[in-house]
């Protein structure tokens, strides 16, 4: 026999309720006795004797007047202590701060910009894990050319969209939880089929499975267990074969060979003609407030998102602003002496969009000691040429953004709140062209 939901008084009277219960029960009476005497209820105060007896030794204005002050506070406190007990059940992680305060940074977060942040590898993840403390209106677009590591294995194996830049960005929206998100970005070692596997790229796959083939549900159904912040999208529902044209000819096919380019590279294509764009992804960029390109390897993580003409089209017809985050450091068999400038006419040349965007943020800032090792892999800082982005009618916004510890890499929190300050300023004081640059 099947036992119906229905009101059940043991419910309201288990330990850790029952007292703040009783506490607002006795609250509510100290209420109708003060209102009783402010309003001087004769059927009350002549039958009451503690309420007759109040009336005659106190004035009513002022024994009913601290009635209603005792009620308010004791129903006021016994709802913040039951409220505590009940979050403290469904929702440890917040029993130790304030739960107004977690509800006040929600509400903020929910009103945050609409942000799509489009390219891949661990470039796009750091600036999601910025963005998070901004809005929780973030959908990431990623890549679907790698060909490499665990997810270009599972991806010949199996067929399915690599997973592995899309496993990164769900884990890096997720809540901090370190122990879930530590487990996602597990990579198993230590021999066999299993070697080299991240267990995100193993859990997506499996879910795919379970939710009948259906990818974009297994990763809203992964965003949903790590709690993420935020949307993560493939650009495309099907694998894309990425293939470089190098200056000097040659043709080299496959994302992970292209950073082994010994030439420069003239263009990259899709093997695939007009790949078909994921549905979610151009509902996303319409209604998008502001996009974002990068960071990440120019060639190999960003532009591929920009073959795909429906993408392109949907960027074209968003009002959104649209910015770039150049890389800090050159990358070696693909943007080797790149400056600023550089990375943005070969994005926009691919795009076809020669006025696609509206901003540059670049890193200004270059720690000589921490250069060094950079130097020996044949890895530079990105110059900042600014006199000729200023040229192609881009607005240059030049901060630090890193901070010195063992990598040159962009920190989260600096990044995402250039971003943010950037586009709070544009929205404010749109900017004329004559005045493109902005330093720290």
């Amino acid at each position: 026999m099947i036992k119906r939901p229905g009101l059940n008084i043991r419910r309201f009277l288990l330990p850790g309720l029952k007292k703040w219960i009783f506490l607002g029960c006795t609250g509510i009476v100290f209420g109708l006795f003060g209102a009783a005497l402010l309003l001087d209820l004769r059927p009350v105060t002549r039958f009451w004797f503690l309420a007759r007896d109040t009336a005659r030794m106190i004035p009513a204005y002022i024994s009913g007047t601290v009635a209603i002050g005792i009620c308010l506070v004791l129903v006021i406190y016994s709802l913040v202590k039951a409220n505590r007990e009940v979050i403290r059940a469904i929702a440890p992680e917040l029993a130790d701060s304030s739960f107004l305060d977690a509800l006040d940074r929600a509400h903020s977060l929910k009103q945050g910009p609409r942000i799509v942040a489009i390219g891949g590898g661990t470039g796009l993840s750091s600036l999601l894990s910025g963005l998070k403390k901004y809005t929780t209106n973030i959908t990431a677009i990623v890549t679907v050319a790698d060909d490499g590591g665990s997810s270009g294995r599972l991806r010949k194996e199996l067929g399915i969209i690599p997973p592995g830049d899309i496993r990164n960005c769900i884990a890096a929206l997720a809540d901090d939880d370190k122990i879930i998100t530590e487990l996602f970005k597990y990579r198993f070692t230590g021999g066999g089929d299993l070697e080299g596997h991240s267990f995100g790229n193993l859990f997506l796959t499996a879910l795919k499975e379970v939710m009948g083939g259906d990818f974009i549900k297994a990763v809203k159904a992964a965003s949903s267990i790590l709690r993420s912040n935020g949307m993560v999208l493939p650009s495309s529902p099907e694998p894309m074969k990425l293939v470089a044209e190098l200056v000097d000819g040659t043709i080299i096919e496959g994302e992970s060979n292209i950073p082994h380019a010994k030439a420069k590279i003239k263009r990259v294509y899709s093997e695939q003609k007009n790949s078909k764009a994921q549905e979610e992804a151009i509902e996303a960029i319409l209604n998008a407030e502001l996009i974002i390109f990068g960071p990440g390897s120019l060639y190999t993580s960003i532009i591929p998102n920009l073959l795909i003409p429906e993408i392109v089209q949907a960027i074209k017809d968003s009002p959104a602003h649209k910015a770039y985050v150049c890389n800090i450091m050159t990358q070696p068999g693909e943007t080797t002496g790149y400056k600023v400038s550089d990375h943005i006419i070969a994005l926009l040349q691919h795009a076809g969009l020669h006025d696609m965007l509206e901003v540059v943020i670049a890193n200004d800032r270059h720690p000589e000691l921490l250069l060094q090792k950079y130097r020996e892999k044949d890895q530079e800082p990105v110059q900042i040429d600014a006199e000729a982005v200023q040229k192609l009618g881009i607005r240059l916004v030049a901060r630090n953004l890193i901070k010195e510890e063992v990598l040159v890499r962009h920190d989260p929190t600096l990044l995402a709140r250039a971003i943010i300050l950037w586009h709070k300023r544009w929205q404010k004081y749109p900017i004329k062209k004559e005045n493109l640059v902005l330093t720290s």
